[in-house]
């Protein structure tokens, strides 16, 4: 079930255009508008869940996420992907991926408000250079 007033299930529903990089029956992945590094993405439900763990099987979900983390670490040429689940900005169940590297500006661990301002080009590359790393 989606909900009208649920940026996230307008994603999903294809109202609002993303940087989709991975989607299956019950998941979708895309590139956060407001990255705090490049390839920072978001791994959502397709159902509208509010938290990660109102899912009936979050490890389906973290199997997802492992996928695509492993494919950021090679997109980004990085050891260092960082994770997060907080989930109060937007009420839709969300992990956030976060390639990190030595000098990225957040030091020890992420500053939320360490925004990377990137044009649609640099968007497009990191999207793709994940996209070709799910595909190996």
């Amino acid at each position: 079930m989606q909900e009208e007033k649920c940026l996230f299930c307008k994603i999903v529903a294809g109202e609002i255009p993303n940087y989709k990089v991975y989607e299956d029956e019950n998941f979708l992945a895309f590139l956060s508008i407001a990255p705090l590094n490049p390839g920072h993405t978001l791994i959502i439900p397709k159902k509208h869940y509010r938290w990660v763990w109102d899912m009936e099987d979050v490890g389906e979900y973290f199997n997802v996420v492992n996928k695509i983390a492993k494919a950021q670490k090679k997109a980004f040429n990085t050891e260092m992907i960082a994770s997060a689940i907080i989930g109060e900005e937007i009420p839709h169940a969300h992990i956030w991926l976060v390639p990190r590297h030595e000098n990225d500006g957040h030091k020890g661990a992420l500053i939320f408000d360490n925004i990377k301002k990137l044009n649609e080009e640099e968007m497009k590359e990191a999207q793709e250079r994940i996209i070709k790393e799910l595909k190996n």
